[in-house]
C-alpha cells in the first residue's frame, strides 16, 4: 500500500511553489495549504483559534506560532486532507517543524518528503523586481517573461501596469536575507530526517513539474510494503 502524499514545499519567495503546489495538488488530488489561506479561512469560519488568530491580525501584530500550529492541526484534521496534502511555504521555522512533527504524531502520520525548490538569488530578484500587476483588473505581467503588448499597459483593460511596492529590488534581498535565516536551519532538519530533496527550481514550469513529480512517485514506490 503506498504511503500518503504529505509533502512540505519549501523555497524562496518568487521560487515557484505557488504554481507547483496547485500543479502538484491537481495531479495527486490532494489539498494545497498556504498559511495564509488557512489563517483567512479559520478567521472567516469563527473557529475558536481562528477568533484568536483574529485579535492578533486586528492588532496588527504577527500571529505566533503556536495559534497557526492549531489552524494548522484544525485544517489538517478535515477530510479532505486524509490522502495526504501539499503544505505550501509551512513549516518556516525548526519551531514550526517540530510543532508539525506532533501534530502528525498524534494522528499517527507523517510526511512521505520535503521539496526544495532551489533558485539562485539573481534568479528571485530578477523574477519578484520584474512582476507588474494592471492597477484595474490585476492581471500579472512581468518585463521579461510575461510583456504587455504596449509597455506599460494592459492588454485587457487598458490601465497602467504598476510595481507593488514590496516588489522593488531592495525590499526582495531583505527578504531573500530573511527567508535563510530562517530555513537553512530547517532544510538541515529535514536532511537529517532524511526527508529533503533539493530540485532545481529554473527552467520551464512543467519540466520543474515532471522532476518534483518523478521524485514523489519513487517515494511512493519505495515505501509500498
Amino acid at each position: 500500500m503506498a504511503k500518503a502524499v504529505r509533502i512540505v514545499l519549501m523555497g524562496p519567495p518568487g521560487c515557484g511553489k505557488g504554481t507547483q503546489g496547485e500543479m502538484l495538488g491537481d495531479r495527486y488530488r490532494i489539498p494545497q495549504l498556504a498559511t495564509g489561506d488557512m489563517l483567512r479561512a479559520a478567521v472567516g469560519e469563527g473557529t475558536p483559534v481562528g477568533l484568536k488568530a483574529k485579535g492578533f491580525m486586528e492588532g496588527g501584530n504577527l500571529v505566533p506560532d503556536e495559534v497557526i500550529i492549531g489552524i494548522m492541526k484544525e485544517r489538517l484534521a478535515e477530510p479532505d486532507c486524509d490522502g495526504g496534502y501539499i503544505l505550501d511555504g509551512f513549516p518556516r521555522t525548526v519551531a514550526q517543524a517540530e510543532a508539525l512533527d506532533g501534530v502528525l504524531g498524534e494522528s499517527g502520520r507523517e510526511l512521505l518528503a520535503a521539496i526544495n525548490l532551489d533558485v539562485p538569488d539573481e534568479e528571485v530578484v530578477s523574477r519578484i523586481a520584474g512582476r507588474r500587476q494592471c492597477e484595474g483588473c490585476g492581471k500579472n505581467y512581468h518585463v521579461i517573461f510575461q510583456k504587455p503588448t504596449e509597455e506599460g499597459i494592459c492588454d485587457v483593460c487598458g490601465g497602467r501596469l504598476l510595481q507593488r511596492a514590496d516588489d522593488n529590488e531592495d525590499t526582495v534581498r531583505v527578504r531573500l536575507a530573511n527567508y535563510k535565516s530562517q530555513t537553512e536551519p530547517l532544510m538541515g532538519y529535514y536532511e537529517g530526517k532524511g526527508l529533503l530533496a533539493n530540485v532545481r527550481g529554473v527552467g520551464g514550469i512543467e519540466e520543474i513539474f515532471d522532476n518534483i513529480r518523478s521524485l514523489i512517485d519513487k517515494k511512493i514506490t519505495s515505501e509500498r510494503a
